[in-house]
């Protein structure tokens, strides 16, 4: 399987949000959430002197995604296709999955349940539930969203978004083995990794030292989460429920009150 990747060079990142900005518009993310961000970090004191730099933020296309294994939606048969070769595989999904031929994580609006799981397993906070756009044949709450490595534009040969609007080339678009991403990653490019988090995030960060050393202090997660088990379990209580009612045709109210029925929130739900 070949691997898209990014690297961010935190040498050449001025913090602009020009990346943002370009994935906002490119997208049309609605204004809290945001599928691409830059954040400040410090000015903070390291072992290796005060540092001040930023974290551009995105999903990571992880190599094991914490989030893909989440979702309740119902598996179906979907016949993959290399862009560049022509070759198929055939497998089965649910409304997200790790590509087998570009190796990006993704997400099937239209099979989405908005349930969250899949949002909350992601140790980089990485997707969000938008609330306004709904799955109404499914019953759904919202629909997930997330960066997708724009790959309706990389298939048309276009760079992503936010690579492309960068002033200052700071970001670095490719397959995993090509020259440019695979000399930074032999000088030192790392991943946001720690002991209790090894999925393999495909987006790698360069800088100096200091910088890259506050970046793993303040933005690395330190283990996965757990909390996407009440959602899951509550999305696979509703949809049989659901499923019936539209079958005896009680969608109206009665669809209503068995949703409200089986709700329960917990502290970290919105």
């Amino acid at each position: 399987m070949k691997q898209y990747a990014m690297v961010i060079d935190l040498d050449r990142c001025v913090g602009c949000h020009a990346c943002a900005v370009a994935c906002r518009a490119e997208w049309q993310v609605p204004v809290p959430y945001r599928r691409n961000w830059v954040n400040r970090l410090g000015p903070a004191q390291t072992s290796k002197g005060i540092s001040f730099t930023f974290y551009p933020g995105l999903c990571n296309h992880c190599d094991e995604p914490a989030c893909v294994p989440e979702c309740p939606a119902d598996p179906v048969e979907v016949t993959f296709t290399d862009q560049k070769t022509g070759a198929t595989k055939t497998m089965e999904v649910a409304a997200t999955w790790k590509d087998p031929f570009n190796g990006t994580v993704q997400v099937d609006r239209r099979r989405c349940l908005g349930c969250g799981a899949c949002a909350d397993a992601c140790p980089y906070g990485a997707r969000y539930v938008n609330p306004d756009v709904v799955n109404e044949d499914l019953d759904g709450e919202g629909i997930v969203d997330k960066c997708t490595f724009c790959m309706p534009r990389v298939e048309k040969g276009l760079p992503p978004a936010c690579v492309q609007t960068c002033i200052t080339d700071a970001r670095i678009f490719g397959l995993i083995d090509d020259k440019d991403i695979a000399e930074y990653v032999k000088k030192g490019a790392k991943r946001l990794e720690s002991k209790g988090v090894k999925i393999g995030p495909n987006v790698y960060y360069y800088g100096q030292p200091k910088d890259l050393e506050l970046l793993d202090k303040t933005s690395t997660p330190q283990e996965l989460l757990a909390s996407s088990g009440r959602r899951r379990m509550f999305a696979q209580m509703v949809k049989p429920s659901m499923k019936q009612a539209k079958n005896i045709g009680l969608i109206g109210l009665a669809g209503t009150l068995l949703v409200k029925a089986t709700e329960t929130k917990s502290p970290g739900d919105e």
